[in-house]
């Protein structure tokens, strides 16, 4: 079935809103935050801990996935659902982040980027319609259109470009889509500069996708660029459709959008920190590999319930993690998934309850910002 946007509570103070995007793998209440599975995995935990949490969808990476092992051979096993054991939402980014990375190993036309892989240099196409099939063929919930996304800092030349480039590829992408289940996203970018922010939202919002993400932020230019272009931005997208920033962020800056009314996000960062060692908590960031916690037996957070801090002690983490063992990365990345889930759900009820003006002022300043 094709997804679907119900808005179930606003704040009345901000753009905040609670709501639920209902999918053919069940409901993913907003604002949410997904966890990044980049190859088919979320590194550290399998899916029942996730459900356990109350995630309700996961994010793959149709880049990583289209090289190894292959969209067709996960096509064949079933899809992408069956091929990684996650029976709740699902959604792929388009790969195209990925690919405008790799810097001199890709060239970009207007009808293809033409790549090397970054595994053993073979020569790739993807067009706005060859990531859309891919995607069909992962069998992913919602989809996202192949986008030119600049890093920053980009001259106001290339950027336009882009916008020109990214709005034809998101009419071909609709064009090439041919699955009826889920959905298709639009992405909007425009780098830093205000007038082509308008443009690219102008441009993508006439078309009629069931859901809008601002793209080309977290590129390397701080918190106060990234606000102001969600604060811009994020009125100019449809109210009555779900709104996706892509690869934010910190608690404090999902906290920030949600007031610009923002709905979905996505980031490595509780699940790459953990693996470094840095957990979130209550208190602050918790970096477990310094010397004081050597003999400390606190839990890491004590205001948590998660199963890390039922059951182990700072200086047992510390040692785990000092002597590399994998239960390390297993303990930590549980913990910060779980400190996410647990923040997002503070986040819906205090919109629901209708004090999240006063949450967000308690918080930003504080230990998340």
């Amino acid at each position: 079935m094709p997804i679907s946007f119900d808005v179930t509570a606003r704040d009345a103070g901000t753009a905040a809103r609670t709501g639920t995007i209902t999918t053919e793998h069940g409901p993913i209440p907003t604002p949410a935050f997904l966890p990044v599975g980049t190859a088919a995995t979320v590194k550290g935990v399998w899916p029942d801990q996730l459900r356990e949490m109350g995630y309700g969808c996961v994010l793959s990476n149709t880049y990583h996935l289209y090289l190894r092992p292959g969209h067709e051979r996960i096509r064949k096993l079933g899809g992408l659902h069956r091929f990684m054991g996650w029976d709740r939402a699902l959604l792929t980014d388009s790969g195209g982040y990925q690919v405008f990375s790799l810097g001199s190993l890709r060239k970009v036309a207007d009808e293809a980027v033409t790549f090397r892989s970054h595994i053993d240099g073979s020569l790739h196409e993807l067009s706005p319609e060859k990531a859309v099939a891919v995607q069909e063929a992962l069998g992913s919930d919602i989809r996202m259109v192949l986008d030119e996304c600049v890093e920053y800092p980009a001259g106001r030349r290339e950027v336009e470009e882009s916008v020109r480039r990214t709005a034809g590829w998101a009419r071909r992408s609709v064009a090439a889509s041919s699955r009826e289940e889920g959905g298709l996203f639009g992405i909007v970018q425009g780098g830093m500069f205000p007038d082509l922010r308008k443009r690219s939202a102008g441009e993508v919002c006439s078309i009629d996708f069931p859901g809008y993400a601002i793209g080309g932020v977290s590129v390397g230019e701080g918190t106060e660029l990234q606000r102001e272009v969600v604060d811009l931005t994020a009125p100019l997208l449809p109210a009555e459709r779900p709104r996706y920033l892509m690869g934010v962020g910190t608690p404090a800056d999902i906290l920030f959008a949600v007031s610009r009314g923002i709905d979905m996000f996505d980031c490595v960062l509780p699940t790459r920190n953990a693996r470094n060692g840095m957990l979130f908590t209550s208190a602050g960031p918790l970096v477990i590999k310094q010397a004081r916690f050597a003999e400390d037996p606190l839990p890491p957070d004590e205001n948590c319930g998660c199963p890390t801090c039922r059951s182990f002690s700072r200086a047992y983490l510390r040692h785990l993690y000092m002597q590399r063992e994998i239960l390390s990365s297993m303990l930590l990345t549980v913990h910060n998934l779980h400190f996410y889930a647990t923040w997002m759900e503070r986040i819906r009820q205090a919109i629901r309850v209708g004090n999240f003006g006063e949450f967000m002022k308690e918080s930003l300043g504080s230990a998340f910002d």
